[in-house]
């Protein structure tokens, strides 16, 4: 996603005449295209639910419960978070985008579950 914000992003300023410097000014980037802004409001989600899933892990893997289950889930949640970035960064349907990011949370609440269950269980 970091490849495709630059990508998508410079050739969107090139073709608005908008220069690097005028990009941090308040409302400056609304005016980007939507497939620009798409890209660079996506690169911003992973910031965000991605780090529970990252502290997750390492917390499973801490408590040794590193099993076929939670590698499986983890793995899914890795594929739905693909998947969001790619609806998001392509067609952008917020119905589809949504069903994903749910599923995607559940996923990541089964692993939390799991590390619980495995922490005091």
């Amino acid at each position: 996603m970091w490849v495709a914000l630059y990508a998508t992003r410079i050739p969107a300023m090139i073709q608005m005449k908008i220069s690097a410097r005028h990009m941090a000014k308040p409302g400056v980037r609304d005016t980007l295209p939507s497939w620009a802004r798409n890209v660079a409001d996506n690169y911003n989600h992973l910031a965000e639910a991605p780090t529970v899933f990252y502290a997750v892990v390492i917390v499973l893997v801490l408590l040794k419960q590193e099993d076929a289950l939670n590698t499986a889930l983890a793995w899914t949640y890795v594929g739905l978070r693909v998947v969001h970035s790619l609806i998001q960064t392509t067609f952008n349907n917020v119905m589809w985008r949504f069903g994903v990011f749910s599923v995607s949370w559940l996923v990541l609440g089964g692993l939390i579950v799991r590390g619980l269950v495995g922490l005091y269980g």
